[in-house]
């Protein structure tokens, strides 16, 4: 713990408390966040090697976002998780066949309220899997959540995306990437999705903290993960 003192002068890091508040609670942190993020870039040693010794994994994405990831390692995706990597699967669909660059939007672009509804109607059968059968349900448990934890912004009815939705639509390209699923974006098929933890369930006993964590099984990358679930999932429409 000597080295730690060493290394740390805690009057530089004067955001400590809201960085720490907003990373705990899974919010990640990037430009649209000026005073933390400011911080967390001029001070990125020091604040994981803080964190590392409070148990945390403060992950610096080089395309500007920091996220927490616990140290612990799951065998199951939460379902909020679960819910936004769905919600990415259904947008590189819808926006592929608009004829839209689904990286571009995804990537900095925006979305609008008002396509909230027709979004909903053309893929109901998916969004029943999360539990979302109304435009307000859609609303709560998936955009309030994107704007709460940081992955889009929400202005006059526009919800415009910000970098950390890397972390999902990387995951969704990779999957599709290895299982040559790019032809079906076109089709009349939705593409497959991960299976969907019921609340009652004894996996929910197997999640971790982390509001977002892709993890599971210690030696599975986030990719490997979701690549998995969908695996199963068509086994089990098989």
């Amino acid at each position: 713990m000597q080295v730690l003192h060493m290394q740390l002068d805690l009057n530089e890091l004067s955001q400590l408390a809201p960085i720490f508040r907003e990373l705990f609670k899974g919010y990640h942190v990037s430009r649209r966040d000026p005073e933390l993020y400011a911080q967390l870039s001029n001070f990125q040693d020091q604040y994981r090697t803080l964190f590392k010794a409070l148990g945390f994994e403060l992950v610096c994405d080089t395309r500007g976002f920091y996220y927490f990831v616990p140290d612990l390692a799951a065998a199951a995706v939460n379902k909020t998780a679960q819910r936004l990597a769905l919600f990415t699967f259904i947008l590189v669909e819808h926006l592929a066949d608009q004829g839209r660059d689904p990286v571009a939007v995804l990537d900095g672009g925006s979305l609008g309220r008002d396509e909230l509804p027709s979004l909903l109607e053309k893929y109901r059968d998916l969004f029943i899997q999360a539990e979302v059968q109304t435009v307000e349900e859609l609303e709560e448990k998936i955009m309030r959540r994107m704007t709460q934890l940081g992955f889009a912004g929400e202005e006059n009815g526009i919800y415009r995306f910000l970098p950390p939705m890397h972390r999902f639509l990387d995951v969704c390209l990779s999957v599709q990437q290895d299982r040559d699923l790019a032809a079906s974006l076109h089709s009349v098929l939705p593409l497959p999705v991960p299976v969907l933890i019921d609340d009652d369930s004894d996996e929910k006993l197997l999640e971790t903290d982390d509001p977002l964590d892709l993890s599971d099984f210690a030696e599975e990358s986030e990719e490997d993960a979701m690549a998995r679930a969908i695996a199963e999932e068509q086994e089990t429409d098989a």
